[in-house]
């Protein structure tokens, strides 16, 4: 069993560590269905590399949220054998992909979010996100360039392509939000030096979202309203589509192994 910062109790960084464990394996997962469908080959090896990138990082946070709750949970268990409302991603990862520019500025934006979260953690307090977070910065630089690309291309392209584009931006602005909540738990963690407060991130993700944006000649979209609950476990109806697939092996055959 690990041990929490003396700061910070075990119960409470482990919730921390499961919210940043699902946000990656929901949205690699979604990365993941545009493998064979890409609308070109470079892409059809590109996203689920990006997938693999997440669904490593979330394999790591896994096994470390495994060994802190002390439960003989391992990274399978947690990824596979929790009911739906056990799950704490943030809800714009569960989205649908939709079309190629929803499923681009959906990476932009969680990768907007985490570069500067992981390049706090490389300070944490927490030696296991330490390096977990010194090896997925590197990753994630490369996912902002890779979507960051994509959305001028499509934005700054033709007319149909800018009118996508711009139907993803008010699509996913409701789920923005959500990113940057601030509660008990990211409090806690601050304040132990395991990793900044989400709110403390938005300046860096405002800052690249609206450099991305004016390349692209895109207009950024203020959401009427936002959407939350996932960190509490409430999702929308596609989680439970997306949990019945990524689930399906491991609830069929229970205990399997290769």
């Amino acid at each position: 069993m690990e041990a929490a910062p003396a700061t910070l109790d075990r119960a409470t960084l482990t919730a921390f560590v499961l919210r940043l464990a699902d946000d990656h394996l929901v949205l690699g997962h979604r990365l993941s269905e545009w493998c064979g469908h890409a609308p070109t080959l470079e892409e059809d090896l590109a996203l689920p590399n990006m997938a693999l990138d997440l669904i490593g990082q979330a394999r790591a946070l896994y096994s470390h949220a495994g060994a802190l709750e002390g439960r003989g949970r391992d990274e399978d268990a947690l990824a596979y054998l929790r009911p739906e409302r056990d799950y704490v991603n943030c809800l714009m990862v569960e989205r649908p992909n939709g079309d190629f520019a929803h499923t681009m500025l959906r990476q932009l934006y969680f990768a907007a979010f985490m570069e500067p979260m992981w390049r706090g953690m490389g300070a944490s307090a927490d030696a296991t996100l330490k390096g977990i977070a010194d090896k997925a910065v590197k990753e994630v630089a490369y996912h902002i360039r890779h979507a960051g690309e994509w959305v001028v291309r499509l934005g700054d392209g033709t007319a149909e392509s800018a009118r996508r584009m711009a139907e993803a931006a008010e699509a996913l602005a409701p789920y923005v939000d959500e990113l940057f909540e601030t509660d008990a738990v990211t409090r806690a963690v601050a304040a132990a030096g395991v990793a900044p407060e989400p709110a403390s991130l938005r300046a860096d993700f405002d800052a690249t979202v609206a450099r991305i944006f004016a390349e692209a000649r895109l207009e950024r979209p203020q959401a009427r309203w936002a959407q939350t609950g996932g960190r509490a476990g409430r999702h929308g109806e596609a989680m439970g589509f997306l949990l019945a697939e990524l689930q399906h092996m491991q609830r069929s055959y229970p205990g399997a192994t290769w």
